[in-house]
């Protein structure tokens, strides 16, 4: 779901440079990663890196076929018009994460690497019980929106334009957690041809400035 925006917007201009159409589907890398192992047609994967290796090495993606299209931070975020904690050092974070009501995260690398965090800070325990997981394929901005969490904490790319919130900033340097988000070509697909040219755009030097606007980096 963090690069939905991003691909969308690349997609499009891939099919203005070539004769090429590509539908995207868009959903939780968790539910992604369980239905291309469980054999769904389709021609190219977008996932991160942590997912997209393991598919490989069962043979759902074709080996040597992976690149790496962007890298991308986590960021946090509260609902409009509510308190602005400081976010810009890792005390700070630390103390708005004690502070917050309810705290909201997703599935996947940012969620996994966080728990690690409120692990090694000695929190996880006392905020165990105002933790808010979002179900995969939703995201967190949208929880914060409604009030459902009074902080969350995403992937930039996925806080960044959503209507009803504030996003606070990206999490410290010293606490940064960057995903890298990579793409390979399925074992079942029909245009093998047209895939590897979609993915030599999507990593390539044109696709940069996009990966920007979005909150990411190239990889």
């Amino acid at each position: 779901m963090a690069t939905r925006g991003l691909l969308t917007d690349l997609l499009a201009d891939f099919g203005r440079r070539t004769t090429h159409s590509v539908q995207l589907e868009s959903a939780g890398g968790v539910d992604v990663a369980r239905r291309v192992q469980g054999g769904e047609a389709v021609d190219v994967v977008v996932l991160a890196a942590s997912a997209i290796d393991p598919l490989i090495d069962s043979g759902r993606l074709l080996a040597g076929s992976r690149v790496d299209v962007v890298r991308s931070g986590m960021g946090i975020a509260a609902q409009s018009g509510h308190l602005r904690p400081d976010v810009g050092s890792e005390a700070a974070v630390r103390q708005a994460v004690l502070d917050a009501p309810t705290i909201g995260y997703s599935t996947g690398p940012s969620g996994k690497y966080l728990v690690s965090l409120f692990e090694r800070w000695g929190i996880a325990q006392q905020i165990a019980s105002r933790i808010v997981q979002a179900p995969p394929g939703v995201p967190v901005a949208a929880l914060v929106a409604r009030g459902d969490v009074a902080l969350g904490f995403q992937q930039l790319s996925e806080l960044l334009g959503v209507p009803g919130i504030d996003v606070l900033g990206p999490l410290p340097p010293d606490i940064q957690h960057v995903t890298v988000f990579a793409a390979a070509v399925s074992a079942t697909c029909t245009q093998p041809d047209a895939a590897r040219a979609l993915l030599d755009f999507l990593a390539g030097a044109d696709a940069a400035a996009c990966k920007r606007q979005h909150g990411m980096e190239p990889a």
